[in-house]
């Protein structure tokens, strides 16, 4: 059976409700992300999944052991290689706070114009791979609930075009000649009420 890794956005955190930046900070689920978590578990019976590893924040490991109990798979890993990025001053503060406090700054580091947020963490991409690549050598067909920091990090790394990254959305990797190469785009039914992408 080939390598697979289904990188898969945690469901919706209570900061993610209130539209707040999180990165390194760790708000558990909203009950509307712990429903999403179930839903998604039922909607992926029958990939293949065999084993789940999560970020070692609480909103990813509380999302995969919900998809992993709605599957049978039973208890999930956790590797703190994929995390979200720390997003150090703005973590905590709104959109429209972060543009008051650092006017232009949200702008310039998305265009690449700034290296990092204030405080905050540059490229997360070697440590993620790093996680990742320690998938691809033990094989098998994964479910990696992450964040949607990483997720874009992993597709800008392989070349892959950007999508939006909804709560409980995300992307395959499909692994050949031992190199992972990006797949299809995942997007989960919604449950109870629109998702966000922050």
């Amino acid at each position: 059976m080939p390598t697979r890794l289904l990188l898969l956005r945690h469901g919706q955190s209570v900061w993610n409700a209130q539209g707040r930046w999180q990165g390194w900070a760790d708000p558990p689920l909203s009950p509307l992300g712990e429903a999403q978590a179930t839903a998604a578990g039922h909607h992926l019976a029958g990939m293949g999944l065999q084993r789940v590893v999560t970020s070692d924040l609480q909103r990813a490991r509380r999302t995969g052991e919900l998809i992993a109990a709605a599957l049978g798979l039973g208890s999930v890993e956790v590797d703190g290689g994929l995390r979200e990025r720390d997003v150090g001053d703005w973590s905590g503060h709104t959109t429209a706070e972060i543009e008051e406090r650092w006017p232009g700054q949200i702008d310039a580091w998305r265009q690449g114009r700034l290296p990092s947020p204030p405080n905050g963490e540059g490229d997360m991409s070697p440590r993620v791979m790093t996680a990742l690549e320690r998938l691809v050598a033990e094989g098998g067909t994964w479910l990696v609930v992450t964040h949607g920091g990483v997720i874009h990090a992993v597709e800008r790394r392989l070349g892959a075009e950007p999508t939006p990254i909804y709560n409980l959305c995300g992307r395959w990797l499909e692994v050949g000649d031992g190199q992972l190469r990006p797949g299809e785009t995942v997007v989960m039914p919604e449950v109870d009420g629109p998702t966000t992408v922050l």
